[in-house]
């Protein structure tokens, strides 16, 4: 079992930055944040290997954001710089036990069993 707490959203400028945290409990393979606005599916923003660090973006966000894990702090963080309006969303942690066998479960919300809370990012221009 893994619990997620998560922290950091906020209203911004466009331009602006913000960092999410997300602390997690029991033992995880991968974690992942997702994105969610009304009305659409949860998308994909960034990945990472739990165990050595390898990192996972969407397209949409390269550049932009960087995932990167506290293996001491059990947390994992979204650094989000110039942010953009269409960056809006309420954003979800998630994280997985199973073993990595293909990269390409990193991108797929199915791929994770375990979901914090959310938090709402509001970016305005």
């Amino acid at each position: 079992q893994v619990q997620l707490v998560e922290s950091g959203g906020g209203l911004v400028q466009a331009g602006g930055s913000l960092r999410l945290s997300c602390t997690a409990s029991g033992r995880r393979s991968k974690m992942a944040w997702f994105r969610q606005v009304p009305g659409k599916e949860r998308e994909f923003v960034a990945g990472v290997s739990w165990s050595v660090g390898s990192t996972y973006y969407a397209d949409s966000v390269k550049g932009r954001f960087t995932i990167f894990r506290d293996t001491a702090k059990n947390t994992v963080y979204l650094q989000m710089n110039t942010l953009k309006p269409e960056d809006t969303a309420v954003y979800y942690c998630a994280a997985d036990q199973r073993v990595i066998y293909r990269t390409n479960t990193y991108y797929r919300a199915n791929e994770y069993d375990y979901w914090g809370q959310g938090t709402q990012v509001t970016v305005s221009s």
